[in-house]
This record gives structure tokens, sequence and C-alpha cells, in this order.
């Protein structure tokens, strides 16, 4: 873990690759992870654990999949939102985002129940910051 201040803006600066979430910090037994991101991900859940979003920069899509039907909400720039557990869901940013997210160390970026994960989605837990 870092002992020492990381601004978020040189930890963006440091990779290129979309929807590839780097570890920046942890916090007991959660990542904090930053990600680049453009186009759509996948619908995608997680069983277990919440998925909290925080828009850095740009606007990110969150189509959701709830007992009352599919919602879409949009998140600009210092927004939150928290996508509960089990629930379905499909981030996208068509003009592109950085975003942070906070989620239980280990936790799959596809989640545990997925669509086929495409060429331009990493699934991964979170890359060390710098990798």
């Amino acid at each position: 873990m870092n002992t020492e201040p990381l601004p978020l803006d040189e930890a963006l600066a440091s990779f290129d690759a979309l929807w590839s979430p780097r570890v920046v910090t942890r916090v007991n037994d959660y990542d904090v992870r930053v990600a680049k991101v453009r186009g759509e991900h996948l619908w995608h859940a997680h069983d277990d654990t919440d998925e909290f979003f925080l828009v850095l920069d740009g606007e990110l899509r969150i189509a959701l999949r709830e007992p009352a039907g599919e919602r879409t909400v949009l998140l600009r720039k210092g927004a939150v939102f928290t996508v509960p557990r089990g629930t379905e869901h499909k981030p996208s940013a068509p003009s592109g985002a950085a975003i942070l997210l906070f989620e239980p160390t280990g936790t799959s970026s596809v989640g545990d129940r997925h669509d086929d994960v495409p060429d331009h989605v990493d699934a991964t837990t979170g890359h060390p910051l710098g990798s």
C-alpha cells in the first residue's frame, strides 16, 4: 500500500488501457480502483457485493435490470452511485470517462455472472498501479 499521497490525475495518466482498473490503495479489505472507460462494458452482476462508482471526469451511464424493469442512471462528474449486490448492470461511457470504484479485494471486473467478455474489456481483479 502506498504510504504517500497519490494525486488521482497522476494515477490516471500512468496508463491508457480502457476498462482495465488499477488499484490505487486499499482500505481494510477493499480496493480503491481507478479506470478509464469508453464505449460499453457488458451485462454482469456481483452476487455477494455492492459496487460503488464515483465519476472523476466525463459521464458514465449504468443500465440496470431491476425487478420493476430496466432503467439507466446517468452519472456526471462528481456523482456517486452504488449498484446493489445481485443487480445486473452494464456500464457505458459513449464519450469516455474516468471513474473510481470501491469494492472488496478480489472482486472481478466482470462479476460472478456475465455475458461473453468482449475483447475490449479486461476481466481482472484489478492491476497494480504502474502495470
